[in-house]
């Protein structure tokens, strides 16, 4: 499958049955959870005092829509990295792009903290602009004699990962007591209950960042070449650099406002979709987008229901997956380099 031709059909019959898995995923996903609900008595609007509609649809569903705009962004985002640095194990958060849209993120809370305002307008732009900054600095880090070197890039991000986390933590730590309970818990990656207009909003941040990035699919196909192959069929390297860059870190700054850093769907989920269908980014985005929504609905499904009534934060999970598969792909790509 991953060596046939990208034909119209094909790319219809893809995407149409991760749409399906996903819209399944979603429907089943809302309908598990610690407390059991009657499906009938929920859909009910005629009954006082429903409780089973208020978990259903004002505490469950837009949990669930969340998770998949977090994850649909973030796979995205790590499509679109892994392409344009050509680097397999670049990832938001591991090459400090979450880091820096946490640190902004962080910083526009502190300063204005949390009203509705905030959250839906400054926060989103707040944690794009951080991403932004970190990505400017890690890129620069990693040009080496006007190349760009990818495990340089990676140890870039690992460096600036944790300089970010130690002003985060120094933020932190002069806050009140509350407020650096509720960041702390936030920065392990939290989709804990949001409002639809909150998640409407962040969906559109989001699609505004796709958008972008769908149109740069056959330029980061040419960008596969090398900068010099793709400058020879005439791709503007430079203004493709960018758009990437802005659109990835607008999506990671969206998404890392309302969900916290939650790592490794832009790794696991771009390689699986790599190996199943092939490298090409006129499918491979678009389908890693669908499949990375499913894979974090599913995620924060076992985070919430795993320990019963504790709830852990869906980026333990998330990290309990990545973590092995990073030293996986580690191990494979440090034998292609050094034999």
């Amino acid at each position: 499958m991953a060596r046939s031709h990208l034909t119209r059909s094909r790319f219809i019959a893809v995407n149409l049955l991760l749409a399906v898995l996903l819209l399944v995923s979603i429907v089943t996903a809302s309908l598990i959870g610690t407390v059991h609900i009657d499906v009938g008595k929920a859909v009910r609007q005629d009954l006082p005092n429903n409780v089973d509609r208020v978990i259903l649809f004002d505490t469950r569903v837009p949990r669930v829509l969340l998770a998949a705009v977090v994850g649909a962004a973030l796979a995205t985002a790590g499509v679109a990295l892994q392409g344009l640095l050509r680097n397999p194990l670049a990832e938001p958060h591991l090459i400090g792009v979450s880091g820096g849209a946490a640190l902004g993120a962080v910083v526009a809370i502190l300063l204005g903290g949390r009203s509705a305002f905030i959250e839906t307008s400054v926060l989103p732009l707040a944690a794009a602009g951080g991403a932004l900054v970190s990505v400017a600095v890690i890129y620069r880090l990693a040009m080496v004699r006007g190349r760009l070197q990818p495990y340089v890039l990676l140890l870039a991000g690992v460096v600036y990962n944790a300089f970010a986390g130690a002003l985060i933590m120094f933020a932190n730590s002069i806050a009140d007591f509350y407020a650096a309970h509720g960041l702390l818990f936030w920065l392990m990656g939290s989709l804990a209950t949001q409002s639809y207009r909150l998640v409407g909003a962040i969906a559109v941040y989001s699609a505004l960042g796709v958008l972008f990035l769908l149109l740069q699919t056959r330029q980061l196909n040419v960008l596969s070449l090398g900068e010099e192959g793709a400058l020879q069929l005439g791709v503007d390297v430079d203004r493709t650099r960018r758009v990437t860059f802005i659109a990835s870190s607008l999506l990671v700054g969206a998404v890392v406002s309302v969900a916290g850093m939650i790592g490794f769907v832009g790794l696991i989920v771009p390689h699986v979709m790599r190996l199943l269908l092939g490298a090409d980014h006129r499918l491979l985005m678009p389908a890693s987008l669908l499949a990375g929504a499913t894979f974090l609905i599913w995620a924060d499904t076992v985070a919430r229901t795993a320990l019963g009534v504790v709830e852990l934060p869906v980026g333990v999970v998330t990290a309990l997956c990545g973590g092995p598969f990073f030293v996986y792909l580690l191990k494979r790509e440090g034998t292609k380099v050094f034999g």
